[in-house]
């Protein structure tokens, strides 16, 4: 839970040059953070891992997309194709508790678990609905951006049970978007439980940072 070999190489070495740019989204101050090197490729691998997983999953997908009409960016107008989508989303998403994250090529939706769902439910809330509908409206225009919906918890409870947690909190969230009109072929879905936490869970507010899922939109580039 997308791409060509030449991608991995190339979303890696524009991260490399990029620096990472968030916008918190209760201040909606834009924070700019210069991340290491080896963190950045990390982060990458991570993100297009339903895209590199194998040679055969590759040319599947490659096939989904060209028989789904899905064509790919030119590599000269990854830049503004990307620019254009990220300024897209963060307008849309100003003030719902969704931060925008953008990584080299890559953007990167936080939804907090405590705005899309219920404690220990696996539902999207019914007013998050509304909100997953202004991104599947841009991810709609912009269709040569693949999508990968990653559930994440926090270390409470078992691990089985985490990894369980979020990989139906992530489903969920591909569901709606694709009700929305996203076509199923670009999204990638993948539970990681509790394995990659973003803060440390010996309190609330580090456990609640760690319960979320997150969407990563990836340019589909050519060649």
């Amino acid at each position: 839970m997308y791409r060509q070999s030449a991608l991995c190489c190339l979303i890696a070495s524009i991260i490399v040059l990029q620096a990472c740019t968030t916008v918190d989204p209760y201040t909606r101050e834009e924070k700019t953070s210069k991340a290491t090197t080896g963190a950045m490729i990390g982060a990458v691998a991570g993100a297009v891992l339903g895209i590199a997983t194998s040679k055969d999953k590759k040319k599947r997908k490659e096939r989904a997309l060209k028989g789904a009409g899905i064509g790919a960016i030119a590599g000269g107008g990854v830049g503004y194709y990307m620019d254009v989508q990220e300024a897209k989303l963060r307008q849309r998403l100003e003030n719902t508790g969704v931060s925008v994250t953008r990584e080299g090529e890559n953007i990167i939706l936080n939804l907090p678990g405590n705005i899309t769902f219920e404690v220990d439910k696996t539902d999207v809330k019914p007013n998050f609905v509304e909100i997953l509908s202004s991104v599947a409206l841009v991810l709609n225009e912009y269709k040569s951006t693949m999508i990968e919906v990653a559930g994440h918890t926090d270390s409470s409870g078992s691990e089985s049970y985490n990894q369980l947690l979020s990989q139906q909190r992530a489903s969920s969230v591909s569901n709606v978007l694709a009700q929305q009109g996203v076509d199923g072929v670009r999204i990638d879905t993948v539970g990681y439980g509790e394995s990659r936490p973003t803060a440390a869970n010996t309190s609330p507010a580090g456990r609640q940072q760690n319960r979320r899922v997150e969407l990563t939109l990836l340019p589909y580039v050519e060649g």
